[in-house]
């Protein structure tokens, strides 16, 4: 298994701006990984922070510049070195019996969704994306969903997005969207990541129509090895437990 246990420099191969703050970096190295797990980035003699992987085969990257550290990512070049070591964490882990699948994400919790959508679309799986954020200006991966779309059968990827707003697509959160489709038992399953309230509220209406749902949960991570304990979560350690984990009563629905 190509895991890297110390941090490595990988040389950045490409690199695109999202939005008016993020980022993706593609970088010139692979790791075997799934959708869901996470990478610890480290800059010598700075810091090092958790970030969701985009992909694994080149890993990819999307970094938000929130503070010290991203902005200081974000001044990184092609053909610069940003070190990695990961693959961690437990990724996301659909059953082969759901087929039709909830996809929400909001802000940058969209980070691992696109590959977790081109992933269960190869093996034939319906999808719908419901991708959500404050305002137009904050939305990321919408183009690269459409795209991916784009490419495939109409219908098997479907693409709802949301804003606080009203500045794009729906007027709303993204639960307002997921909450009609659920409750007519349009999904198999429901998979998310963005912010905790978000996912709590996820949760509970996934708990209410009785749909499996498995959250990616975000905290702040400093070993990515479950010894620091700064990211306990709910009794659990998210590095190491999560960051997917999968709500107790849709796991009893699921088996």
């Amino acid at each position: 298994m190509n895991r890297l246990i110390l941090p490595t420099p990988a040389r950045i191969a490409s690199i695109e701006t999202d939005n008016y703050r993020t980022k993706t970096f593609v970088l010139e190295t692979r790791l075997d990984a799934t959708p869901g797990q996470f990478v610890m980035a480290w800059l010598p003699r700075f810091d090092e922070k958790p970030f969701s992987l985009v992909d694994a085969d080149p890993v990819t990257l999307m970094i938000t510049a929130v503070g010290p550290f991203t902005r200081l990512v974000h001044e990184l070049q092609i053909g610069d070195s940003l070190w990695i070591r990961g693959a961690f964490g437990n990724g996301f882990c659909v059953p082969a019996t759901q087929r039709r699948l909830a996809l929400v994400g909001g802000g940058y919790g969209v980070a691992p969704l696109l590959w977790l959508a081109r992933q269960q679309l190869a093996r034939g799986a319906q999808v719908t994306a419901i991708l959500g954020a404050r305002t137009a200006a904050d939305l990321l991966y919408v183009r690269r969903f459409e795209q991916l779309a784009a490419a495939l059968q109409p219908g098997a990827l479907s693409i709802v997005v949301t804003t606080e707003d009203g500045s794009a697509g729906e007027l709303g959160r993204v639960t307002d969207e997921l909450a009609p489709l659920a409750a007519q038992g349009a999904f198999d399953g429901v998979y998310a990541c963005g912010p905790h309230g978000m996912l709590q509220a996820i949760e509970l209406l996934a708990q209410e129509v009785g749909a499996p749902c498995q959250a990616s949960w975000e905290a702040y991570m400093r070993c990515g090895i479950g010894i620091c304990g700064a990211c306990e979560h709910l009794g659990k350690v998210l590095c190491l437990d999560g960051p997917v984990l999968t709500t107790a009563r849709s796991a009893s629905v699921a088996g």
